[in-house]
């Protein structure tokens, strides 16, 4: 893998969660020039662990062979669904950079108490290992966990598709459909309700 590539790929995943019992998961292809090249969707179970298998599906769901990386916002998502990256990059064969933004004690205090005595999601956020602090060009903190590449490639990636701010453009244009598909959704769903009065 080239890193000074125009043409490296990456793989932006993000979420909308709104407290309903399905998150929407939103995949943007993106190259290294910030030219998007590729969009699907998935969904995960609110409280559920199928947040891996949803990423696996996103990257399949795209049948192809250029992509690079893929970056994902948050490690834990729709309200303590555990991603696994070694899984991920077992299945895709694809290096995985999982991105935070905020510094942490970490969650296992709050897994016990929403999931007492649930052994598997705890081992599986404790398996995630630490997050290492990444100081943008940007001047902007953010937090990854990498599998499948260096630290240093994947802070020298998160760098590279970073404007301003700190949050990466493929996970930033992926936050945006899944935002989108979300609202989409709910309010298709209330005209039927309104439909049907």
């Amino acid at each position: 893998m080239h890193l000074a590539k125009k043409g490296l790929r990456v793989l932006g995943i993000a979420e909308s969660y709104t407290g309903e019992d399905r998150s929407v998961l939103a995949g943007v292809v993106m190259r290294k020039d910030l030219r998007t090249d590729g969009l699907s969707f998935s969904s995960t179970t609110v409280g559920g662990m199928d947040a891996t298998r949803a990423v696996i599906s996103l990257y399949q769901n795209f049948a192809r062979d250029d992509i690079n990386i893929i970056m994902i916002s948050g490690s834990v998502i729709s309200w303590f669904n555990i991603i696994d990256p070694q899984r991920i990059l077992n299945e895709t064969g694809k290096g995985t950079i999982i991105v935070t933004y905020e510094d942490s004690d970490g969650l296992e205090e709050k897994i016990s108490h929403h999931f007492p005595g649930d052994r598997e999601r705890l081992g599986a956020y404790q398996a995630l290992g630490p997050r290492h602090p990444v100081t943008l060009s940007t001047g902007y903190t953010m937090y990854i966990r990498s599998c499948g590449l260096s630290r240093r490639d994947a802070e020298r990636l998160c760098n590279d598709f970073t404007l301003d701010g700190k949050i990466p453009e493929p996970l930033r244009v992926a936050r945006l459909c899944a935002r989108a598909v979300q609202r989409f959704d709910r309010r298709k769903a209330e005209t039927e309700v309104a439909g049907c009065i």
